[in-house]
């Protein structure tokens, strides 16, 4: 007779958060329902624009003289992701900087997210490709921790000039809206 009782106070414990067992989802419908968000479309295939192996001429606006360097652009996953893996100077050291960059089904734009040896910010971007498909066009925040300011908007536009040759260019949109560019690096292909 204890154990009824016991029951009948588990249950009463219990009391309105005890549910009864669920039949499981069907996967076959849920995964073909999720096929569109898994599967890389025709927003992937500009991300070959991007491949290869790169001379990079980087200006800083207002500095006398631009810096040479290198880039590896390869596929991290692919079909999905490419990794940029560059290496320059920068004010006089050596700069090596990391960015994975790929086409997000689900938010449906480009997103990218760079590291370097400059500092220890993390700098995300989000995009598209503009009207006439010859710029891929994100934006995002940095932090400018010379002046104490966080979130800093930002915009970074790729200009994909030939198959031989595209530029990046950085605005700092908190400047105005006239002459935000901060920064460019051109992109040549290794012959």
């Amino acid at each position: 007779m204890k154990i009824p009782v016991l029951l009948a106070a588990l249950f009463a414990l219990l009391g309105s958060s005890f549910t009864p067992v669920q039949d499981p989802p069907d996967m076959e419908k849920e995964m073909a329902k999720a096929k569109k968000w898994m599967s890389p479309g025709k927003n992937h295939e500009v991300l070959k624009k991007f491949l290869g192996s790169w001379i990079t001429e980087t200006t800083i606006m207002g500095s006398p003289a631009a810096t040479k360097g290198t880039s590896e652009i390869e596929w991290l996953m692919e079909g999905r992701w490419i990794r940029i893996d560059s290496k320059s100077t920068l004010f006089g050291k050596p700069f090596h900087s990391f960015t994975i960059m790929g086409y997000d089904n689900f938010k449906m734009c480009f997103v990218s997210t760079g590291v370097s040896t400059f500092d220890t910010m993390m700098i995300h971007n989000q995009g598209n490709l503009d009207q006439s498909g010859k710029s891929l066009v994100s934006y995002g925040t940095i932090d400018e921790y010379m002046s104490g300011e966080r979130d800093k908007p930002v915009k970074v536009a790729w200009r994909f000039t030939s198959e031989d040759k595209m530029t990046m260019e950085v605005h700092d949109l908190a400047i105005g809206e006239t002459n935000t560019k901060v920064f460019e690096i051109v992109y040549t292909r290794k012959k």
